[in-house]
């Protein structure tokens, strides 16, 4: 089990993981969206208007292939515009529901896509999660330092939470022209960006994924960037890496 934790494109790194992830018929993948006030999930995986059904083995999760459940708040109001305002204990009421009530079957991992901060939902996930064990949080950021100021905040939670940091992914990380091939910091950061940072805290530092505009329309149109980016892209490369390196990280746990 692989805790998401950012705010800055966490939901499209944990979504395109998963994808990825699925790519291995031979796994069995779980994206679970605990983000109750925002979630964005079933857009980006392209589930908008899917629904949750009842049967004698729980709540069934929708999948989007064979071997990739999901499971998202989004899938239980009507109206995707609708606000969600809930308190901290309905929130965990709920989150509780989505791991005991849900019928996941066997799965090989489950990513837990989490709200920006370290609010109820992180707490509730937590305290759930601990007879079975976390893997570890995997924290999302962009090289600018005022998001890197929630990250500390994040690293620290989890620390005391005692939850295993697998690494830290710097989002958005420039942009490689698909023409010339130059590289422009679009972010530029002016405290030394994510593995900066990730060295000062002591925690792993998993790479960059620079800012592609096939990875935007693939999320908008609710389909895997695996399947539309080019080969070359440099993105596609990253998320490549980044696959190969949490699956070795979980498996030293």
């Amino acid at each position: 089990m692989v805790i998401l934790q950012g705010g800055v494109g966490k939901s499209t790194v944990s979504c395109q993981l998963a994808h990825g992830l699925a790519r291995d018929q031979d796994l069995q993948v779980g994206l679970l969206d605990i983000d109750i006030c925002g979630p964005s999930v079933p857009t980006i995986m392209g589930l908008v208007g899917e629904t949750v059904h009842k049967s004698n083995l729980g709540l069934s999760p929708v999948y989007t292939e064979e071997n990739l459940a999901v499971m998202s708040i989004g899938f239980l109001v009507d109206d995707q515009d609708q606000a969600v305002i809930w308190r901290g204990d309905k929130k965990s009421g709920m989150i509780k529901q989505f791991l005991k009530d849900v019928h996941w079957d066997q799965l090989d991992i489950l990513l837990i896509d989490t709200p920006p901060g370290t609010s109820d939902e992180h707490l509730s996930i937590n305290t759930y999660l601990k007879q079975v064990g976390i893997d570890g949080a995997l924290i999302v950021t962009t090289p600018q330092e005022v998001a890197l100021l929630d990250v500390r905040k994040e690293i620290n939670f989890c620390r005391k939470a005692g939850i295993r940091v697998l690494g830290v992914i710097e989002n958005m990380a420039g942009f490689v022209c698909p023409s010339c091939k130059g590289s422009s910091e679009i972010f530029n950061s002016s405290t030394g960006g994510a593995e900066r940072m990730a060295t000062e805290m002591g925690v792993p530092f998993l790479g960059r994924l620079p800012l592609d505009p096939a990875l935007l329309k693939a999320c908008e149109s609710g389909t895997s960037f695996f399947e539309a980016a080019v080969e070359t892209s440099p993105t596609l490369s990253a998320l490549n890496e980044l696959q190969s390196t949490l699956l070795a990280r979980i498996a030293s746990t």
